[in-house]
């Protein structure tokens, strides 16, 4: 399996993010470079594509599966796409707050600490469906990652389309989330320009 080794921060620098999107606390102090140049229309779509794609932490293979299967859902594309990178089972896992960053969780995910419905799942890019339960499994409860994290879960808070459930340590999908509630700062409407070229 490929995967993405650019350092964290240096990559939010070149996309113009902050690294708390990522559920990272550190900051970069290091300047970008300033360049007079002006960005073409492809230069700024190419770039709302590769924040998409770094924020969700997904190659382009996988990023243009979902792009193909959101333009055949009935809606506008750019949501769609949106909601679908949203319903990925380790970015559920992280809005929870049962991980700190979507890397961690979806290493959480491949390690099989992960039930849907009762059932292990160890696929980070399955996609919930409204009314599934995700919790952490009984075994992985007793690991040293997990112990205390009942307290610290009920402090955190999560998007409206969850309900969180500190106390078994996971939550419900109660609905598909909407454009409004989702706030990673992409416009998704060019992603969907640079694919129709």
């Amino acid at each position: 399996m490929a995967i993405d080794r650019t350092p964290v921060l240096k990559r939010c620098r070149s996309l113009g993010l902050t690294p708390a999107f990522l559920g990272i606390s550190k900051e970069s102090h290091r300047q970008a470079k300033r360049t007079n140049r002006k960005k073409s229309e492809y230069g700024i779509q190419l770039t709302e594509k590769q924040k998409a794609k770094f924020i969700y932490g997904l190659l382009e293979k996988q990023f243009r599966s979902y792009y193909d299967r959101a333009k055949k859902m009935e809606g506008i594309t750019g949501e769609n796409l949106l909601i679908l990178l949203e319903r990925r089972i380790d970015n559920v896992v992280f809005r929870l707050g049962l991980a700190n960053t979507r890397r961690q969780a979806r290493q959480i995910v491949r390690h099989g600490h992960i039930a849907v419905n009762g059932k292990r799942l160890d696929i980070p890019s399955a996609l919930v469906k409204a009314g599934d339960v995700v919790s952490v499994m009984e075994g992985s409860r007793s690991k040293e990652y997990f112990k205390g994290m009942a307290e610290t879960l009920a402090g955190k808070t999560v998007p409206a389309w969850l309900v969180q459930d500190a106390e078994n340590l996971g939550g419900k999908v109660d609905r598909y989330p909407t454009r409004e509630e989702i706030d990673v700062p992409i416009e998704e409407h060019l992603i969907v320009e640079l694919y129709s070229k």
